[in-house]
């Protein structure tokens, strides 16, 4: 009988959010509606705050950021480790959290990026029920797909750990994907924040209107 693996959560959080003209992390999640107070949540302490359902813990990769996120890292609870070079792209960022996932004792890891809108509980009890499914018949990860786009946060095993690990500095986790394809099982979720992203003022809007239908 295969033993359970043990998740991380990994947060990459290094960007510079040049186009949104603050940092994304800090940006409040969910929006406050008119006429009511904010909860005082942000991307970063939301996806942390969901991650930590179904993970060990939760480790956020920062960059030159570091001394404005580290206070809410901490404050919810998790771990903080610093790409010191995260022009070098997101890949580099994605390696350093995961050799941290190793160093801790993981051998599994639910990767999102913090520009993404934190996604429900049932949604990741799904992926992790998928991934444990799927790593009994070779797979090496799942990632959630919505609309026919994949998203996040991706679920990844040793073997995928190993794969982004061992790729050359030029390449992109997306390329590491579909060298990988046959490893890899796309999960159909209804959920349709594993597939945004905010990257403008535009896009923040956007998501921010799609979360304030599903509340009311």
């Amino acid at each position: 009988m295969s033993r359970a693996p043990t998740f991380c959560g990994v947060i990459l959080a290094a960007g510079e959010s040049t186009r949104m003209g603050t940092d994304k992390a800090l940006l409040p999640w969910p929006p406050a509606a008119a006429g009511k107070p904010s909860s005082g949540q942000t991307f970063l302490s939301a996806a942390i705050r969901v991650l930590s359902t179904c993970n060990d813990f939760v480790v956020v990769v920062v960059g030159n950021n570091e001394p404005n996120l580290a206070p809410a890292v901490y404050a919810a609870g998790s771990f903080l480790v610093r790409n010191p070079a995260p022009e070098r792209g997101q890949l580099s960022s994605l390696q350093i959290g995961l050799h941290e996932v190793l160093n801790r004792g993981r051998d599994a890891a639910m990767i999102t990026l913090v520009d993404r809108p934190p996604v429900s509980a049932v949604t990741l009890e799904k992926l992790r029920t998928a991934f444990e499914a799927a790593s009994s018949r070779g797979k090496w990860a799942v990632v959630p797909e919505y609309g026919g786009k994949h998203g996040h946060p991706i679920l990844v095993g040793r073997e995928m750990i190993e794969a982004f690990l061992k790729a050359p500095a030029t390449a992109t986790a997306r390329d590491i994907e579909h060298q990988n394809q046959q490893h890899i099982e796309y999960i159909p979720v209804d959920d349709p924040f594993v597939a945004m992203n905010v990257d403008t003022p535009q896009d923040y809007a956007a998501v921010s209107s799609l979360a304030a239908a599903q509340t009311e």
